[in-house]
């Protein structure tokens, strides 16, 4: 039977990672896979997570199975960090998934099982592992404008032009902050056009968080969608804690799901929870275990949030200094890094460049242009400052 198979074509991500490790050249720098590093090039276990694993370990007494939905009580910690002060709030469910790419999976599917004629308006670029998920789910996938490769910010004009052509058998993937692979956010005032057009056009709303807090503030990422939640009968969510929890290998994500009424919600959870039951069954338990302690203690919130902003900040001045640097070496093409949010931002190189970066310099970065800037450290920011410079040349 394997015989039969052609080759598989490579992860463009992950697979550069693989190219990385290999490579024995002591100035070699990852700027590639999505992970946030610190100044000594780590990805550190957060304060808070330690905290709770600690306490975890102390307390635990099973490992007993918990459940298809996995723990209801991260569950409910999803809705409260994400719609907590929204109408959405007393009418939402959630489902524990492994990682947000399983909420992507489960939501396609119960899409699908919905109606399986519907198309998913994916934005123009977007995160590489979103076409993939909703077309394995048997879903038509159509791409609307979103990024202006000369501005390097959104074409806000050309995206709301072409969602007003999406309807009743459409639904619209928004990035919830931090585009990925851009970095280029919409404005509240979009988050607030989409949402009327979603209302007169009856498109479904499909928000992908999986950033929150790393952009503006927890607050900030999340204002447009409370708002689209807050102002909209239905939509669905996915949602991850691998960046701003640090929980990347642990796989903790939800899925949550926006009704009309809590019983529509609740009918749609149920159906998910029999896709799971065929796919996976059951999410692991260790990460959602960990954010749910963290989210219901007073104290242990307090700590993941200071080093989250922390963290958020780094970014920022990452960002800040890196396009500083270029200024002062005479070079202002890549100023627009500074305005970008998040961990990723679109350079406008071309594959070439991308591969002399490679090649000449050891930095790693996607051949579409995109970088991540959370994986850059402090004392590398000259060098790569002139390894633009001369790729650009």
């Amino acid at each position: 039977m394997f015989t039969q198979l052609s080759p598989a074509q490579p992860d463009p991500i992950l697979s550069l990672s693989l190219i990385y490790n290999s490579d024995q050249r002591d100035n070699k720098m990852d700027l590639g896979i999505g992970v946030y590093r610190n100044n000594h090039g780590q990805t550190p276990i957060m304060t808070a997570i330690s905290q709770a694993e600690q306490r975890l370990l102390q307390t635990q007494t099973t490992k007993s199975y918990v459940g298809l939905a996995g723990s209801e009580v991260f569950n409910q910690c999803m809705i409260d960090l994400l719609l907590a002060g929204t109408s959405a709030h007393c009418r939402t469910v959630g489902v524990q998934t492994p990682g947000a790419s399983g909420a992507l999976r489960m939501l396609a599917d119960l899409i699908h099982v919905a109606n399986a004629n519907t198309t998913v308006w994916l934005t123009d670029p977007s995160y590489v592992n979103h076409k993939p998920v909703m077309e394995a789910a048997g879903l038509k996938v159509k791409f609307y404008p979103y990024f202006d490769s000369v501005t390097k910010r959104v074409n806000t004009d050309a995206m709301l032009s072409t969602l007003a052509q999406a309807g009743s058998n459409d639904v619209v993937l928004l990035h919830g902050c931090c585009h990925n692979p851009t970095g280029a956010d919409i404005g509240i005032e979009d988050w607030q056009a989409i949402t009327a057009l979603a209302n007169k056009n009856g498109f479904m709303p499909f928000v992908d968080m999986a950033y929150l807090g790393f952009g503006d503030s927890l607050e900030q990422d999340g204002a447009g969608l409370k708002f689209m939640a807050d102002n909209i009968e239905e939509m669905v969510i996915a949602t991850s804690c691998s960046k701003n929890f640090g929980l990347y290998r642990e796989r903790t994500g939800a899925a949550l799901l926006v009704g009309n009424t809590i019983n529509n919600a609740q009918n749609a959870k149920g159906r998910i929870l029999t896709l799971a039951r065929a796919s996976y069954t059951m999410p692991p338990d260790h990460g959602a275990a960990l954010v749910a302690d963290i989210l219901t203690d007073t104290a242990l919130t307090a700590v993941w949030k200071q080093e989250l902003t922390m963290m958020q900040q780094r970014i920022i001045g990452l960002r800040q200094r890196l396009v500083k640097t270029l200024a002062a070496k005479g070079c202002d093409q890549f100023s627009f890094i500074a305005d970008h949010k998040g961990m990723f931002s679109m350079t406008g190189l071309s594959p070439e460049q991308i591969m002399r970066l490679r090649d000449e310099f050891a930095i790693y970065a996607v051949g579409d242009g995109r970088v991540n800037i959370a994986g850059l450290q402090e004392q590398q920011i000259d060098y790569l400052a002139d390894a633009l410079i001369a790729v650009t040349q």
